[in-house]
């Protein structure tokens, strides 16, 4: 699309009385180009099998074309009818649960025959119906999908052909790749294959879960082969891929999905990205989101298919926030903005997860706001779409690795609730991100398998419990490359099968590392000495937290050890150059200030620390080229103050269309921000 994409979904089934035309009008007054339908509506829009009511789609379709709002039609496969789950049971998915029951949304076994038949009647007869339709540009295949926990007798049987396939055959090297014998876990013949759902084999159990993350990437392939027969040329094929739930927000890999394989399916990667408000907005989540997403297609743009309006009651967002929440986005080189949803609901599990528009359906601060933001957007969109980003810092992340910690966690080193709850992969990743955008360090995500390191001067990884040889080769060259590497406790500790090294650790690292280890433990009081380049930083006060290693340096620099009596011969932070490159290592997870001094010195060392760093604290910096070739830099308040400092670059403000001299002095208000082009 050649046009900044403003929108929101929108559900005439769920109206309580007919009034598109009044929402076309508020839509038009408020800049809205878009709307997302039809993607919840299976039983509406089949009430019967074989059945086909378009009533809602066709009035949706008709309104839209006429007010001249574009429309993505969504396959309504992630809710599946009723009386689908009555004529077939075993539609409803298996897992650690025990059987499934009717009622929610995202229930079913996404390989399940019966389930694909139906499936594939429905999105064939929505295409056939609204494809040939003027007023749609593109498809969203299903909706947020995962493998939901699929873990029946059909998912298992595939799951040992795969593992038979993975194996050639031999029930011998299985059982040594994941340690079968223990506890006389032994296979010892295929037909013997016990349910997966019991194993305490972290190996077994991780395989279990790529595997089912491979499922979600064939059903979204085959959900996209379907839509294309139909698509027009132009019309474009997305997905709503969405993040890990844990914080309350979504904020962290989604343990369910591998968004870099299941990616290769849709032509423009939509997203999910939720977040706090209120005091609490800080941009961080959206930023992550963004990143993640745009990383995913190697750095091509994205839709933002759902964000918040009010959203939750505690989201409702101060005056300012829903503009400067839309133009982050923005700044993440999004190209496209849509709201869940237009209208709060009247009824059922979603009733208080409000939209632009309150119970009232009248107008109201929120969706007032939207329409400032809609209609700037409208006056210079061009500006500030298709932004290209040039980002020198790029953050490694893992689905297996996320799994690995679930089955051997950060503070326990057992499964997850085993003996209590523990730090996860995902605290780490928002550890190190957070750190990161607080530097104003942009960043992009790379997957473990990224072949292509050395386009970036600094690389971070995060808890890279498990990882293949190939992965690790990689990281070490990377250094002895010249690149500038930062890695945390919990990296290189065991292979893709989830066997722990046996060699001095961190494995296949010590060289570019210069320490090594062989103990580990949780702290319990231990403070933090700093020293040399660290020295006299902020944050040593608070100790080492949820790991520690105990560091032993051979040839690294100690820029931290642990104050305490039992740990205080360890090194705690060490950095170790190897030629032009670097290692610096993190033994243990420290305070958010000491982390930010620590990479600090490490964008420092690799060149890439400029005047955003300066910035740090007063404003975000999110920068990239727009598609005239011109810079544009974001320059975002994440506050209830005003801040004034100087403009670091010349240019014009996007949005004031007022001439900014590098130098000179301006003024950001609370929630607001400055939008500069070169």
């Amino acid at each position: 699309m050649d046009e900044l994409l403003f929108g929101a979904a929108y559900y005439d089934e769920y109206l309580p009385t007919d009034r598109i035309a009044t929402d076309v009008e508020m839509m038009r007054a408020a800049g809205i180009t878009v709307v997302r339908i039809a993607e919840s509506t299976w039983s509406t829009l089949e009430p019967q099998p074989g059945v086909f009511d378009f009533t809602h789609v066709d009035r949706a379709l008709d309104a839209f074309e006429a007010a001249g709002i574009h429309v993505i039609v969504g396959t309504p496969t992630y809710a599946v009818p009723a009386w689908l789950v009555a004529s077939y049971p075993d539609v409803l998915a298996v897992t650690d649960a025990g059987e499934g029951r009717y009622g929610a949304r995202q229930i079913m076994d996404i390989t399940n025959p019966a389930y694909l038949l139906h499936a594939e009647r429905v999105i064939r007869a929505l295409l056939a119906h609204t494809a040939p339709r003027p007023g749609v540009i593109g498809f969203q295949v299903d909706n947020e999908t995962k493998h939901y926990g699929t873990a029946g007798p059909a998912v298992q049987r595939r799951f040992v052909k795969h593992l038979r396939e993975e194996f050639g055959g031999d029930l011998d090297a299985l059982n040594a790749a994941f340690g079968l014998d223990y506890w006389s876990n032994r296979v010892d013949a295929w037909e013997d294959f016990p349910d997966v759902r019991g194993t305490v084999n972290g190996s077994l159990g991780a395989a279990f879960d790529r595997f089912r993350r491979g499922l979600v990437e064939e059903f979204l392939a085959w959900q996209a082969g379907i839509v294309r027969e139909y698509a027009r040329p132009g019309q474009f094929v997305t997905q709503n891929f969405d993040f890990d739930w844990t914080p309350g927000w979504s904020y962290g890999l989604q343990p369910a999905v591998d968004h870099f394989r299941a990616a290769a399916a849709v032509d423009v990667a939509g997203v999910d990205i939720y977040h706090p408000t209120q005091s609490r907005l800080t941009g961080k989540e959206i930023a992550f989101g963004g990143d993640m997403t745009r990383s995913i297609k190697g750095g091509a743009n994205y839709l933002v298919l759902e964000t918040q309006a009010q959203g939750q009651l505690a989201w409702l967002p101060y005056p300012g926030q829903l503009r400067l929440q839309a133009y982050s986005h923005l700044a993440s080189g999004a190209d496209g903005v849509l709201y869940w949803h237009w209208h709060s609901l009247h009824h059922s599990f979603e009733t208080y997860w409000k939209g632009l528009l309150s119970h009232d359906l009248a107008s109201n601060p929120t969706y007032e706001e939207a329409g400032v933001f809609g209609r700037e957007a409208a006056r210079v969109g061009g500006s500030l779409l298709h932004l290209r980003k040039h980002n020198r810092v790029a953050v490694m992340v893992s689905n297996e690795a996320l799994t690995a910690l679930r089955w051997f966690t950060l503070e326990t080193g057992f499964i997850d609730g085993v003996f209590g709850s523990s730090a996860g992969y995902n605290d780490v990743l928002r550890w190190v991100y957070d750190a990161l955008f607080d530097l104003n360090a942009e960043v992009d995500f790379v997957p473990a398998d990224d072949a292509d390191l050395g386009r970036y001067d600094v690389l971070v990884v995060p808890a890279l419990y498990a990882a293949p040889q190939a992965t690790v080769d990689r990281l070490d060259a990377y250094v002895r490359g010249g690149g500038h590497l930062v890695t945390t406790f919990r990296t290189a500790v065991a292979d893709e099968h989830l066997a722990v090294w046996h060699d001095t650790a961190p494995h296949g690292l010590t060289g570019v590392t210069g320490a090594t280890y062989n103990q580990f433990t949780v702290p319990d009081g231990v403070g933090l000495t700093l020293h040399g380049d660290l020295a006299g930083a902020a944050g040593a006060e608070a100790g080492a937290r949820t790991f520690l290693e105990l560091l032993r340096p051979d040839g690294a620099e100690v820029l931290a050890s642990y104050d305490h009596p039992a740990w205080d011969g360890y090194a705690a932070v060490t950095r170790h150059r190897t030629g032009s490159g670097s290692l610096t290592h993190l033994g243990t997870m420290t305070s958010p200030e000491l982390l930010r001094a620590v990479l600090g010195l490490v964008l420092r060392d690799a060149g890439v620390a400029d005047w955003a760093q300066d910035l740090a604290g007063t404003v975000t910096v999110r920068r990239g080229t727009n598609a005239a070739g011109r810079a544009i830099t974001y320059l975002l308040n994440y506050s209830a103050e005003p801040v004034t400092f100087a403009a670091p670059v010349t240019g014009r403000s996007v949005l004031a269309g007022a001439d900014v001299v590098a130098g000179a002095e301006v003024t950001v208000g609370a929630w607001d921000l400055l939008v500069l082009e070169s």
